[in-house]
C-alpha cells in the first residue's frame, strides 16, 4: 500500500515504515505528525484518486530529526565585465518515518 502526500510545496510516494527527508517542519523531535492533503491511496488492486485531495484520508508519521543537506556552491559571473560573486545555501529539513496510511 503506497500514498502520494504534499509536503512544503512537493509530492511524496510514500509507504509504510519508510524514512523520508521532508521540507522543515514546525513540529518537535519525538512528535507524530498527520498529513491531510493526501492526493492518491493504492493497494494495488483499488486506487483512490483525490480532486485534488481526498476526504477522510489521512497519512500519520513519527518526525525523528532536523537537519541541513549539504551545502550547495552558486556562483555568478559575466564575462568581460569584472563581475563574480560566490554564495551558499544549505537546505533545513525534517526526517520523518510512515507510521500509517488510513482511508
Amino acid at each position: 500500500m503506497f500514498a502520494v502526500i504534499e509536503s512544503g510545496g512537493k509530492q511524496h510516494t510514500v509507504s509504510e515504515g519508510e524514512s523520508l527527508k521532508v521540507e522543515l517542519l514546525s513540529e518537535e523531535e519525538g512528535s507524530t505528525i498527520e498529513f491531510n492533503k493526501v492526493l492518491m491511496i493504492s493497494n494495488g488492486k483499488d486506487s483512490k484518486i483525490g480532486n485534488p485531495y481526498l476526504e477522510n484520508a489521512k497519512v500519520t508519521a513519527k518526525l525523528i530529526s532536523h537537519g541541513k543537506h549539504d551545502k550547495i556552491r552558486v556562483f555568478k559571473m559575466k564575462r568581460r565585465k569584472d563581475y563574480r560573486r560566490t554564495y551558499g545555501h544549505r537546505q533545513k529539513y525534517s526526517e520523518i518515518t510512515i507510521e500509517s496510511i488510513n482511508s
